[in-house]
């Protein structure tokens, strides 16, 4: 049995260690699986986990995170992809070269996909665009995007074919293209 979120940021707050090793518990494999996605090395994945933890360690206190999932896997994203950018782009791996491959046919400006996410007046037009979306369209492409689940780990974990999986993506990209050139963010 897991303990709550609120029971393991209040173990956090007390500086109890004992906090690290229920978000290793609850979290980690998932922590691991969007390390892994991204740089496709276990012992680099690994790392960056581990690295996650302590983040998540020296940042609460003073955060209190509202979705304590959300918070952890955002860390290990961060550093998957600063320890990615490290590593050379040669060495790029797992699923993240493809995924922002396909992001930038929504993203026509000729700049770096991956530096353009990071920018904040686009992340506000996406977390907006996703929130208009139907629910399953919205967490196909956040497993895509954000989680950088490959597209037959999509469609088996929805019960889709690996081609609908692809349609539903290749639609949403076009809306999302079309929303983002609506408000003048590209031309």
């Amino acid at each position: 049995m897991y303990l709550s979120d609120e029971r393991i940021i209040e173990l956090f707050f007390d500086r109890n260690d004992q906090a690290v090793r229920e978000i290793q518990t609850k979290y980690g494999k998932l922590c691991f699986s969007v390390a892994m996605n991204i740089l496709g090395d276990r012992e680099d994945a690994e790392e960056c986990v581990n690295d996650a933890y302590l983040g998540a360690w020296n940042s609460i206190p003073p955060n209190r995170p509202n979705a304590l999932s959300a918070f952890l896997v955002r860390i290990t994203r961060n550093l998957s992809l600063k320890r990615l950018r490290y590593n050379t782009a040669e060495k790029r791996g797992g699923g993240y070269s493809l995924s922002f491959d396909e992001l930038s046919e929504c993203i026509p400006d000729g700049c770096d996909v991956s530096e353009r996410v990071e920018e904040s007046e686009l992340s506000r037009y996406i977390n907006e665009f996703l929130r208009g979306l139907p629910e399953t369209d919205r967490r196909i492409f956040i497993c895509r995007y954000f989680y950088f689940d490959t597209v037959e780990e999509i469609a088996k974990r929805f019960g889709f074919g690996v081609s609908r999986v692809k349609m539903k993506l290749s639609r949403t990209r076009s809306k999302l293209r079309k929303y983002l050139t609506e408000r003048g963010l590209f031309d």
